[in-house]
This record gives structure tokens, sequence and C-alpha cells, in this order.
């Protein structure tokens, strides 16, 4: 029986061997993901996700308009691939501003280039969008397994084509929602870091590439304001890579410029956006989970009476109070801010655990129920959900622990993981080494965030959606443990970039 087994090893080791020597890993990883993809989104029946109204501020914008009669019908329930693009003058201004625009742009005029001058196929931004998929899990495949053995890496491969590949993801590539841009450019912020860290490819390129995807990523949404921060503090140590000075001035440059996009993507939020979140996360946040709702109002020097819009929404058709009026201006919305309701939530830690697990409870849903994936000539029923190539995220969702704790936990035990490597490299001054451990916590601080501004800023409105950037921030980090663990790389150093560390 031994022998047998020994056997069956010694050729699955010769197989991957002799498939080393036509495809690497990254490569193989790559190929399945852009041939998954494109079976998913671009041919019959075509996948994509429902508007849930969100879709004509970036759609109008960008000189788009909905020219499917019954288009309103279709809210929420059915995905539409046609809209009618623009063809004189665009009478609606920018409503928000977002790295979303330079591809949905990128898209139209491949559109009308090859296809039609007067209807927009979405299939045409999602074909951009396979292509920069493919080239991340690319970049991140080859990051992980570099120089390693085959019986290491194509296991990794595999890994990488399951979860990323997932219909789950690729689904909002046929939309206008900005998660497309947020999944890509931290795939590639991941990605570029951790080939730095290996000193793989040019540090000049990657460095191109590490601050753009910063870039993209803070400015694709105004919920992602902070993200300029963390990376722009975080990626201090990037800066030390290299000698050289032009590298170090270009790093620091580039980080300098994340952090204020941050600040700029803050500043520049429209006041009715400020006015639809601050609404939120007082109706749908602090008095939804209080004891007492009008005590907790006085607390915001805010009239008792106001405890009646606890629970509402901003886009009630019918309210007891105009929601853009100068009274809720004046006495509501004037008395409270961000940084307002994060002292409230300090000062109540057990309504604060109970929103956090509120949040941990939508944390592991990559595709939220209420869109559906199929057009309304499928035939499918009402909101219906494709489960192609869905095994990933289904199992995601029905097996995660939904509570917080076991978010701080698995936080814990990633940090707890890489912490004798950064240790050993510390003591060999090893700065490239170094890199690792800043780049897990910037992953894990930018999807902590993802959580902590959705509570705060928009309480549980849209809580599944708004929580899609912890989603994609922990399956990254959670593959890149899984393979370093495959590799045996976590707690060990990785020898072979000592002596170029401090180049």
């Amino acid at each position: 029986m031994s022998i047998t087994n020994e056997t069956k090893k010694q050729q699955a080791l010769r197989v991957l061997t002799r498939l080393g020597r036509y495809m690497t890993p990254a490569w193989l990883a790559a190929m399945c993901v852009f041939a998954i993809a494109s079976a998913t989104l671009l041919v019959p029946p075509y996948i994509g996700m429902a508007d849930n109204g969100d879709f004509f501020r970036i759609a109008y914008s960008n000189g788009l308009y909905f020219n499917a009669p019954d288009y309103d019908d279709r809210y929420l329930g059915y995905f539409v691939k046609d809209y009618g693009i623009l063809q004189y003058y665009n009478e609606n201004g920018a409503t928000m501003s977002s790295s979303q625009s330079l591809f949905i742009r990128g898209a139209i005029v491949l559109n009308q280039l090859f296809f039609n001058q007067e209807t927009f196929d979405i299939r045409f931004q999602a074909a951009i969008y396979i292509l920069m998929l493919s080239a991340a899990v690319y970049l991140l495949v080859e990051s992980l397994t570099w120089k390693f053995p085959g019986k290491y890496g194509y296991p990794i491969a595999v890994l990488a084509v399951m979860m990323f590949a997932d219909s789950a993801y690729t689904a909002f590539f046929s939309s206008f929602y900005s998660e497309s841009v947020v999944y890509l450019s931290l795939m590639l912020l991941l990605a570029s870091g951790l080939l730095i860290y290996r000193k793989r490819y040019n540090d000049y390129v990657l460095l191109g590439i590490f601050v753009l995807s910063g870039l993209l990523l803070t400015t694709s949404k105004q919920q992602n304001a902070p993200i300029g921060v963390i990376i722009g503090l975080l990626g201090v140590l990037f800066i030390f890579v290299r000698k050289q000075k032009t590298f170090r001035a270009l790093m620091t440059a580039g980080l300098a410029l994340v952090l204020l996009a941050g600040v700029a993507t803050y500043v520049l939020i429209p006041q009715e956006f400020v006015n639809i979140n601050k609404y939120h996360a007082m109706t749908r946040g602090v008095l939804l989970g209080a004891d007492s709702p009008e005590q907790s109002l006085e607390q915001f020097d805010i009239d008792r009476q106001y405890a009646i819009l606890s629970g509402s929404i901003y886009y009630e058709p019918y309210t007891t109070v105009d929601v853009d009026s100068k009274l809720l201006e004046d006495h509501f919305y004037n008395h409270y801010g961000f940084g307002a309701i994060l002292g409230y939530y300090l000062a109540h830690p057990e309504q604060a655990r109970s929103m956090l697990n509120l949040a941990a409870n939508h944390a592991f849903t990559i595709r939220p129920a209420a869109m559906g994936s199929f057009e309304l000539s499928e035939g499918k029923a009402f909101g219906a959900q494709t489960i192609f190539f869905s095994a990933y995220s289904a199992l995601k969702e029905s097996l995660a622990p939904r509570t917080f704790g076991f978010i701080v936990i698995w936080m814990i035990v990633v940090v707890g993981l890489y912490i004798p490597s950064f240790a050993a490299a510390i003591k060999e001054r090893a700065i490239r080494r170094l890199l690792r451990l800043p780049l897990i916590l910037m992953m894990l601080a930018i999807g902590l965030s993802g959580i902590l501004v959705s509570l705060i800023g928009a309480g549980d409105a849209d809580l599944a959606k708004h929580q899609f950037l912890f989603t994609a921030a922990f399956d990254l980090v959670t593959f890149m443990t899984i393979s370093d663990l495959i590799r045996r790389q976590t707690w060990q150093e990785e020898k072979e970039e000592g002596s170029a560390a401090a180049a």
C-alpha cells in the first residue's frame, strides 16, 4: 500500500514538473480566471447585478441614460445590459467624483469604436475589468509562488481561481457599483507590495502600480477616504527599500499623494451625501440601538421629539418631516458630526458592541442578497441570483462565524503568524523583509475601516453592500496567509531576499 502511494506521489510530482516547463502557477491562475470570468459575463446567459437605485448618479454623470421603458420595474430584480448614450448635451453635472468614471468612459469609447454610437453594452466595461482581474491575479500569485516548487505553487494557483473568479465578485463588473474598482485596486495594492517585498520585477514599475492602485482605491467612493491616510502612514517603510534618492523621493511623493487624495475625497463629498449619511448614522445607528432614543438625542443637544425618526430612512416617500428642510438642518444635522457619533459609541460600549456584531453578520457576504443576477428576458424569478462558479462565496457565507469577536481573533492570529519573521528582519536590519507585516497591517486596517466607517457614517443602512471592502480584504489576507502556510513562509524568513534587502 505504501509503495502504491509513493508511486502516485512521484507521478504527481512528475506531472507538476512537466507542467512547470510550459506554464507557471501565476499564468495558470490568470488564464483560468480570464476564462471563467469571460464565461460568466460575456456569453449567454449574461450575468450582472441589478440596480438598487444608485446607478443614476454615476451613469448620468458619464453621459449614459436608462433607455429601457420598463427600467423602474427592474430595480433590484433584474440585471440590465444595455443603456443609452447621450448624443448631444448632458445637462446632468457630475453628482459625484469617483475613479470609477475612468473605466466607464474608457468602456464607452471602446463601445462606440467597435459596437454602437447610441447604445452602450455594459459588457465592454466588464471586459476591461476581466483583463484587469486576470493581471491582478497573475501578479498576486506570482508574488507568492516565484522561486518555489510547483508542488506549492499550483495548489496556490487553484485556490486563487476558486476565490477570486467567484461570480459573487465578478458579477459586480457588469454593474455601475464602485465595488469593482475597490476589488481590483485592493488586489493590485497587495500584489505590488508583495512583489516589492520579494524583489520581483522592477521596483520603480511596482512603485507606480502601488501608488496608482492606492489612488484608485481611495477615490473610488467617498466611504474610502480614510484609506488614503492608512496607506500614506503604514506605507512609510516602503520609502527605505532602496538607497537611491530618486526612489525614496518618488515613493515619498506617491504616499503623500495618496494621503492627500484621501483628504480631498472627504472634503469633496457633496453636502447632499453628507446629510444622507448623517441622517442614517443617527436614525439607523444611534437611535436604532438605543434603549432610550430620547435620552440619546439629549446627549447631542437635539430635541427629544426627533426620536420619532428612529429607524426611518432618508428615501422614504412619506415622512414626518422633510429630510431636506432647513428645520432639520438647523435642529438636527448641525448638532452632530461623525466625530460626535464615534464619541457616543465609545461612551456606550454595549451599544457599540451590538452594532459591531450587526456589521459582522454581513461582513462575509460578497454579493448582497437584494440584487438579482439575470436579465428579464431569461425568465428567472425576480431577484434570482446565479449559482455558477460561486462555491467559495456560498461556503464563506455559510461557515464564517458572524461575530466581531471572530474578526478580532482572526486579525490577532494573522498578525501573530508573521511577527517572528518581522522580528528576525529587524534583528538583521533587512529593510525589504520588514515590509510584509506592515503590508498585512495595512490590509487589515483598510478592511476594518470598511466596517467602522459604514457603521459610524450610515448605521445599518445598506450594510451588506457597505461591508464589501472588509470582505475583499479578508479574502486577500486569508489567501496570502494560507499560501504562506503552504510554502511554510509565515514565521520563517525569505532567505533568498536577504542579501538584496537594502539594495
